[in-house]
């Protein structure tokens, strides 16, 4: 479902001056980026480049050392987060011993999902269709990917994060991530993606966005 945004609506996302440091050294920052409805932020770096702990930050996982957040021109809080944000992790924070619908159906229960769309149906997009009522334990890497997919589609967040999202799958998953994108921003979504650079990306409205190597 196409959503409606005024023409001078702020961005999706927006950060300024945001900075992130452990250990009293810092991992990033300080940081300006914003990220519109329909369009991508790519952000590249390499292994500790401080992509993940962006990615954190932003969802509110980590608490930055200055700068900060707004979502949809308010101050990032609690609400903003939880009625604005899907958040794809390294893990897939999923529930071992339910089966995949089952898991669909209770992370549904807790953060709404997307009018028009049904579990199920999600399960046939990212190509689980058959594994209704296969336990989360016993699915690949690369199938544990797919369902982690499903869960952020049948999302009603308008802001995507996504950590690595083409991590663990095959070429015609890395093409599914894309399909994802290019349909989410179309419909006045926007996504931030990490990379370590390996695949190009998803063909739609995208800026970058690199961060140095931590010293």
């Amino acid at each position: 479902m196409q959503r409606s945004r005024p023409l001078n609506a702020p961005p999706l996302l927006a950060a300024h001056g945001l900075g992130f440091s452990r250990n009293d050294e810092p991992v990033f920052g300080p940081l300006d980026l914003h990220v519109d409805a329909g369009e991508a932020l790519l952000v590249q770096g390499d292994n500790g480049a401080g992509k993940t702990t962006l990615l954190r930050v932003l969802a509110g996982l980590l608490r930055a050392d200055s700068g900060q957040v707004e979502i949809d021109g308010k101050r990032a809080g609690h609400k903003e987060r939880a009625n604005y944000v899907a958040y794809l992790s390294h893990l897939p924070a999923l529930k071992q011993d339910l089966d995949t619908l089952e898991n669909l159906h209770f992370l549904c229960g807790l953060h709404g999902r997307r009018a028009r769309q049904m579990p199920g149906n999600a399960l046939a997009i990212v190509g689980l269709a058959g594994y209704e009522d296969t336990l989360v334990r016993q699915l690949s890497a690369g199938q544990k990917r797919r369902l982690a997919l499903a869960r952020i589609w049948l999302s009603p967040a308008p802001l995507w994060l996504l950590d690595e999202p083409y991590a663990n799958l095959d070429l015609d998953g890395i093409n599914l991530v894309n399909r994802m994108i290019s349909a989410h921003l179309r419909s006045g979504g926007a996504a931030l993606v990490t990379t370590h650079g390996a695949y190009s990306a998803p063909p739609v409205r995208t800026r970058l966005l690199t961060l140095g190597a931590a010293a």
